[in-house]
């Protein structure tokens, strides 16, 4: 599909405006561990974020959203690049009236320009009804309630905002940090890069760790639209995603099957959720995730 074409056929492949990079699967190990995180009232959900990490002893992991009142509150939805500069881009910003209430969501927290930042994308319910969903700006939206989420925090892995030659963007991937506890899970820090199978690219992942199977802590990136396993597609080829759940484990044959569960807004502000279909679902720009043996 040529670069800001409004065609709605779903394709399987866009190109990006820089070369492609290698590796494909971007992965550093570290350490980590689960725990329920608490989010105050009245703080810009950056700062809630960067305090509940600090406090568990953490500068980077993934967060996964269950209710979350939210004011003020804004966010921007895929848009159609307006310029051939990138493959897709961002819309003008939407600041909603009223609470914002999240119905799910997932969250990785790192550094962007040397300062704590998230890249964060969810759906949710606004104070006039209308359900929406789209990437949250984390300078402009504050917690209007208090409130807990499920957080994953990985040592000696690092998600950092660093340029991208091949999408042209400034993209969070894994780096390594200073390990400062020798406790906790084996985890890895991941970055799928565009154009590859996101269930075929985690499987793979897991078999050359040795991985009998996988958990999957965060989940925020982007598909080339999508097709879910009870038939709905998704033809608008500009997405943002969330993961509400993925596991990668032996199927009856005992061999690796990625099992992933989303929730998305396309550039047309539609949205769609449920099971993504096996193998009919490639990244678009990026997918960030913390995988852990199980």
């Amino acid at each position: 599909m040529a670069t800001g074409s409004s065609e709605m056929a779903r394709p399987s492949f866009i190109r990006q405006p820089g070369p492609a990079q290698s590796p494909r699967v971007l992965a550093v190990e570290g350490r980590g561990r689960a725990f329920p995180m608490r989010l105050e009232a009245g703080l810009p959900l950056l700062e809630a974020v960067r305090q509940g990490f600090a406090a568990a002893g953490f500068a980077s992991g993934t967060l996964r959203f269950g209710p979350l009142a939210l004011s003020p509150f804004a966010y921007v939805i895929p848009a159609l690049s307006r310029d051939g500069q990138n493959a897709a881009t961002y819309s003008e910003t939407f600041r909603p009236a009223g609470i914002s209430r999240l119905e799910s969501g997932a969250l990785t927290f790192g550094r962007r320009d040397g300062a704590p930042f998230f890249h964060c994308h969810a759906l949710w319910r606004e104070a006039d009804g209308k359900r929406s969903g789209g990437h949250i700006l984390p300078d402009e939206t504050i917690l209007a309630e208090d409130a807990t989420a499920s957080a994953f925090g990985i040592d000696g892995a690092l998600f950092e905002a660093n340029p991208d030659p091949e999408t042209n963007f400034k993209l969070f991937g894994p780096v390594p940090a200073l390990a400062t506890a020798a406790d906790g899970t084996r985890a890895f820090a991941l970055r799928l890069r565009p154009n590859q199978c996101f269930h075929a690219a985690l499987e793979g992942f897991c078999r050359e760790q040795g991985f009998a199977r996988a958990v999957i802590h965060g989940g925020v990136g982007s598909l080339i639209g999508s097709a879910f396993e009870n038939g709905r597609v998704t033809e608008p080829f500009a997405t943002e995603v969330c993961i509400t759940r993925g596991l990668v484990e032996p199927d009856a044959d005992g061999v690796l099957r990625a099992e992933i569960d989303a929730a998305l807004v396309d550039f047309t502000g539609a949205l769609a959720e449920g099971r993504l279909e096996y193998g009919a679902n490639p990244v678009l720009m990026t997918f960030e995730l913390i995988l852990t043996e199980a």
